[in-house]
């Protein structure tokens, strides 16, 4: 029997090589990381911001409060334009651009939660993620530098570590590939 993971052992292997790599490469020179961190930014505040307008026009059709995410949408699209406009940023200013995104995203999800309220239950899950939003973006403004690196840093240490464990479990696989009796591939009949 032949099972599909274990014949392809080597491109776990592959992948978790390349994690490695990326884990040294930004301890070795975590501006590099940096640098990708501010592209992924600015994408995934581009993708916010459009969602949130989206919503916003579904909301105003549908006779619903849009404000709230009118002005979501446009920071996220602000914050996407001012990052990608200017890549080449100092650390700093990438930590204030992240830091000031998300305590106004923060303080407006805040106010969706207690809007919400009256309509639903369960809208303190909205209200968790306000406050953690405020508390990640008060943090990264109070300790530029410190966000900056640290952001870099664990980016870095999750692919060398999720790196270390694709090329285990790759050489485990291989192991196994090795024990398994040849011969063709077993298929399910078809229904």
């Amino acid at each position: 029997m032949k099972i599909a993971l274990i014949h392809n052992w080597w491109s776990l292997v592959l992948r978790g090589v390349l994690g490695v790599i990326l884990g040294i490469v930004t301890f070795a020179s975590p501006g590099i990381t940096l640098a990708g961190i501010v592209i992924l930014f600015g994408a995934y505040a581009l993708l916010d911001g459009v969602f949130s307008v989206m919503g916003a026009v579904r909301a105003a059709r549908d006779h619903e409060q849009w404000g709230v995410l009118v002005i979501e949408g446009i920071v996220g699209i602000g914050a996407a334009i001012v990052t990608m406009a200017w890549p080449a940023l100092t650390a700093i200013a990438l930590v204030y651009v992240i830091g000031a995104w998300a305590v106004i995203t923060g303080v407006l999800e805040l106010a969706a939660a207690i809007r919400l309220r009256r309509h639903i239950t369960g809208e303190w899950m909205l209200a968790l993620g306000g406050i953690a939003s405020l508390i990640f973006g008060i943090m990264m403004m109070l300790a530029p530098l410190a966000g900056a690196l640290v952001i870099a840093l664990w980016v870095g240490a999750y692919a060398f570590v999720f790196g270390i464990v694709l090329i285990a479990l790759g050489l485990r696989l291989r192991g196994l590939r090795n024990r398994l009796p040849s011969g063709p591939a077993i298929h399910a009949p078809a229904h």
